[in-house]
């Protein structure tokens, strides 16, 4: 397996771990899922963090934390929305 496979495969995992962990689901929409995880990898990879890849990154390491999946503002999308902005994560 690549080493980029590798780590969609991870960030993958964490994901639906962090989804369950408080009441959350993956998209049920596949190629949603891996759009958003592709995403997260290529930030990984180009940054060194797993910024959302729906979200700006200012280049200022202490306001980009904020969107580190998951990212601060996923809970009060999917209230809102029923999803975050990405839609990766769902109600």
């Amino acid at each position: 397996m690549a080493q980029s496979e590798d780590l969609e495969t991870e960030i993958y995992e964490l994901a639906k771990a962090n989804a369950s962990e408080l009441g959350y689901k993956l998209n049920p929409d596949y190629d949603i899922v891996m759009t958003a995880i592709k995403g997260l990898a290529n930030n990984k990879k180009k940054y060194g963090e797993v910024y959302c890849s729906c979200r700006e990154i200012s280049g200022d390491k202490e306001k980009d934390r904020k969107i580190i999946c998951p990212c601060v503002y996923r809970s009060r999308d999917i209230d809102r929305k029923g999803s975050c902005k990405c839609a990766l994560y769902v109600k």
